[in-house]
């Protein structure tokens, strides 16, 4: 009697267990790459309505200059990448759109680096709302799988944390942190992503707000 090969083997032992039909098994299982979807007008009233979060990314920066890593000063701005004079521009500008927008607000939480806090001091300062630094919001973009975990579980709290009707929370981040909890790298810059949170570290992506769309969602 001839003996079967190796190769039949091999494939017959494959078919009985199923391992086979693995890739296909796990194709379909994959997550699905993250689909933008740009603000219409409509979304603006639920904005109004509240309930809901904000997560701005900081102004448009100066790339020449990249964060000391890994001595980065949190005290020391000359030791990270500064935001430019279109950030500034861009951050202060979205803060008067959403002003302009009648958009509730009742805290603003910004990162430690000091584009985001320059972004939410610029944005949301004038208007008196309430800026507290959080040191979980920090940029992952240098840090080990190990070191992201507190951001990570940070950033989704603050997502997902319900938020009373008639007012909105406001997150000003960076691109890498949301990049790490769903899948989106903000862009471009000054970009506002609306969140709803559902409570218990769950929460549906809305849309997002690109600098120059505030204009046409304003129009009546």
């Amino acid at each position: 009697m001839t003996r079967p090969s190796w190769l039949t083997l091999i494939f017959g032992t494959l078919i009985a267990t199923g391992l086979l039909w693995l890739p296909s098994a796990l194709a379909q299982t994959a997550t699905p790459p993250f689909v933008e979807k740009l603000a219409t007008p409509a979304l603006l009233k639920q904005l109004q309505a509240g309930g809901l979060v904000l997560y701005m990314r900081h102004g448009n920066t100066d790339n020449s200059k990249p964060d000391a890593v890994p001595k980065v000063d949190l005290n020391d701005c000359a030791t990270q990448r500064p935001l430019n004079d279109e950030g500034r521009r861009t951050a202060a500008q979205v803060g008067k759109y959403i002003k302009a927008a009648k958009i509730p607000l009742v805290e603003v939480f910004h990162s430690p680096l000091c584009r985001a806090r320059e972004s939410a001091e610029l944005a949301f300062g004038p208007y008196k709302h309430s800026l507290r630094q959080e040191m979980n919001l920090m940029y992952v973009g240098n840090f080990t799988s190990e070191e992201k975990i507190p951001v990570q579980a940070k950033t989704r709290e603050l997502l997902s944390e319900p938020v009373a009707p008639g007012r909105n929370r406001v997150l000003v981040a960076h691109a890498p942190n949301l990049a790490d909890l769903m899948g989106y790298f903000v862009k471009p810059e000054g970009t506002v992503v609306v969140i709803k949170p559902l409570g218990n570290g769950k929460f549906d992506y809305l849309a997002s707000i690109h600098p120059s769309m505030w204009p046409a969602l304003l129009v009546p």
